[in-house]
C-alpha cells in the first residue's frame, strides 16, 4: 500500500512528495517537530504537543502555518487515508524556502513549509521491549544548549543511537556536568522507594509531553515526585529507572553502562506507570 503524506495543503502519494532544495530545514536545520502517537485510530495528548509546537515557534521567531483546527484535520485525515491504528504521525514546519542560501533570515511574511507522515506501528502499545526493558550506556551531551526547543537539529542524537546500537545497547543517556540529562528521544527518570526522580525543567531537556502526562498520573498514583538532576551512579544504585517519550510511552531500564538496575528486570513502577498512562490517554484520545 502506498502511503499518503501531507505537503503544504496536499495529500499526495509519499513517491510525489517534495521539498525545495532552499528549503531552511534542509540547508540550516531552520524547523521544529512534532511526534504524535495514535491507538485505536485515534490521537494521543494532540492539545499537549500543539501547545508545545507553539512554543518552539515561537522560540525561533516563526509563524504558526495554520489553525489548530486545521492541523487536527489534517491528522486525522492521515489517519483515515492511511488506515493507521497503532503508530505515530511525524509534523514538520520549517521557516520555508526563500529561493536561495543565506544565515540571515528571510522576510517574516515568507510562507512556511509544513509536511506531515505516518508511521504503522501495529503493536506500539504492547511492544515486546516493555516487557524486557531497555539497556543504556551514558554518553557527554554535546547538544546545543536550547535543547528545550523541539528541532530538528537530531544528528547528535542520531550519533547517540548509533553509539547505542554499536554497543548492542538500546539506547544513550546523555550526561553534562556529571548528571543525567535525558536520552536520545526520551525523558530519564530513576525510583528510589516511592519516589519518582527526574531532571527539573530548564532548557537542559525537551520539555516532554509523555512526560508531563506521567507525572501527573504518577502524583494522582501517590507517588512522590522529585525534580532534580541525578548521576550515573545513583541510576545504577536505583531501585528503578525507566524513560518517557510518545514513541515508547513509559519503558523501563533494567541496565546502566553495563550494571543492572533494581533486579535488572521491569520494576512494578514502570510497569503501574505504563498501565495507568495507556489506559488513561485512550480514554482521553481523540
Amino acid at each position: 500500500m502506498t502511503r499518503t503524506v501531507y505537503v503544504n495543503g496536499q495529500y499526495l502519494p509519499e513517491h510525489e512528495a517534495t521539498v525545495s532544495i532552499f528549503d531552511r530545514g534542509f540547508l540550516m536545520a531552520d524547523g521544529v517537530y512534532e511526534v504524535t502517537s495514535v491507538l485505536d485510530g485515534k490521537l494521543i495528548d494532540f492539545e499537549g504537543h500543539i501547545k508545545r509546537l507553539h512554543r518552539s515557534l515561537s522560540e525561533l521567531d516563526m509563524p504558526r502555518p495554520c489553525s489548530d483546527e486545521d492541523l487536527l484535520a489534517m491528522h486525522r485525515e492521515l489517519v483515515r487515508l492511511n488506515s493507521i491504528d497503532q503508530g505515530m504521525i511525524y509534523l514538520q514546519v520549517t521557516r520555508g524556502n526563500p529561493g536561495d542560501r543565506s544565515f540571515v533570515f528571510p522576510a517574516a511574511d515568507l510562507a512556511p513549509t509544513i509536511v506531515a507522515f505516518t508511521q504503522d506501528i501495529p503493536n506500539l502499545a504492547d511492544a515486546p521491549a516493555a516487557k524486557t526493558g531497555f539497556r543504556v550506556i551514558s554518553i557527554p551531551d554535546l547538544r546545543w544548549s536550547r535543547r528545550d526547543i523541539k528541532t530538528v537539529q537530531l544528528l547528535y542524537p542520531s550519533m547517540g543511537k548509533m553509539a547505542a546500537k554499536k554497543a548492542g545497547v538500546d539506547d544513550s543517556w546523555f550526561v553534562e556536568d556529571g548528571t543525567v540529562t535525558e536520552g536520545t528521544s526520551n525523558n530519564a527518570y530513576i525510583v528510589k522507594g516511592n519516589r519518582i526522580i527526574t531532571r527539573q525543567l530548564t532548557s537542559d531537556i525537551l520539555h516532554g509531553i509523555t512526560r508531563a502526562a506521567v507525572l501527573r498520573f504518577a502524583a494522582e498514583a501517590q507517588f512522590e515526585v522529585e525534580e532534580r538532576p541525578f548521576t550515573i551512579e545513583e541510576a545504577q544504585n536505583a531501585d528503578e529507572a525507566f524513560s518517557t517519550a510518545a514513541s515508547i510511552f513509559v519503558m523501563p531500564v533494567v541496565e546502566i553502562d553495563g550494571k543492572p538496575v533494581g533486579s535488572g528486570k521491569p520494576g512494578p513502577v514502570a510497569i503501574r506507570l505504563r498501565e495507568l498512562y495507556l489506559d488513561e490517554m485512550r480514554k482521553a484520545a481523540v
